[in-house]
């Protein structure tokens, strides 16, 4: 495929915005602070919005609802293999691992908001703020938000002001094309997050080329179809480079699930790949992986990578 098709299937938009917590008490957190943000972004949301008591299987509202347009957006064009509820329309990223915060202790995590979802992001903004009075993970431990950046580092929200003109929406491709000009192709790819990727029917226990790259390119379509982007599905791409060296592991994560009364786990693959020779077109798709996160998880932070020198 040429690069004029990756053009058009990166015309994806997307808002990543930066946020600086300051715990107002001292508290334990989990190691995995993605879900519980994920969580209690939802409660604020159904808090706020929900009219019908929270019973969503006799909602008159249903497609009209706010909170399952975030949390669960509605594709455009309906992918044949996509048969269950997709959080396509943003992704959480916390890489902040420590679990006791004194008061005053600050947190920094990003989300990153897809297509339609975007128009949302004012609410978004709001059911954070919520969060931060009501109080985060199972020790609802209050914190305040003292900045809100854009890619730019231009704040978003000060004292209670949010500045819609600095939301700063870009393309996929547009972030790709700027790191295509600030870095020379790397090989090396970091898995800043655990990555749980389904090849052939199975999850994968060790990275390959193949389940990488089959995965980037089912986000990619995904997302084109989320945005209405009538883009011919890839057939799999040949003479994909090769893994010389990796070292991974397979990771467990713990996140409360309110839906299995307790606590279930996530699993998924981390470490650090190297590939032998990347060429120019095979490295837009990593990069274009790097911000939109692959495989399963991915509300939860899961199948983020960083390619590195």
């Amino acid at each position: 495929m040429s690069n004029e098709w990756i053009k058009d299937a990166l015309n994806i938009r997307y808002v990543k915005l930066h946020f600086e917590i300051k715990f107002l008490e001292d508290t334990i957190m989990p190691k995995n602070k993605t879900s519980a943000l994920r969580g209690g972004m939802g409660e604020m949301l159904l808090q706020a919005n929900c009219i019908m008591d929270r019973d969503c299987e006799h909602c008159d509202f249903d497609n009209e609802c706010i909170v399952r347009r975030i949390m669960y957006s509605q594709f455009k064009i309906k992918p044949k293999f996509v048969t269950t509820g997709e959080s396509i329309g943003y992704v959480l990223e916390c890489e902040d691992f420590r679990e006791k915060f004194a008061c005053g202790d600050i947190l920094k995590f990003n989300i990153i908001i897809f297509g339609k979802t975007i128009v949302y992001l004012n609410q978004i903004m709001q059911a954070l703020f919520m969060l931060g009075q009501s109080g985060l993970g199972k020790n609802h431990s209050r914190f305040l938000i003292i900045r809100v950046t854009n890619t730019k580092r231009e704040t978003l929200m000060e004292d209670g002001q949010i500045y819609k003109s600095r939301y700063e929406v870009g393309t996929v491709f547009e972030y790709v094309e700027n790191r295509m000009k600030n870095d020379e192709i790397s090989n090396m790819m970091l898995w800043n997050a655990p990555a749980t990727i389904k090849y052939d029917g199975k999850l994968i226990e060790r990275f390959s080329s193949e389940a990488i790259f089959a995965a980037i390119e089912r986000r990619i379509y995904m997302l084109d179809c989320f945005e209405g982007i009538d883009i011919k599905r890839k057939e799999p791409l040949k003479n994909i480079p090769q893994i010389k060296n990796q070292n991974s592991n397979t990771i467990s994560v713990r996140r409360y699930s309110s839906t299995h009364n307790g606590g279930i786990y996530l699993t998924g693959l981390k470490g650090i790949v190297e590939f032998d020779n990347i060429d120019e077109y095979i490295y837009m798709l990593l990069l274009a992986g790097e911000l939109i996160h692959i495989g399963k998880n991915t509300s939860f932070g899961f199948g983020r990578y960083t390619m590195i020198k």
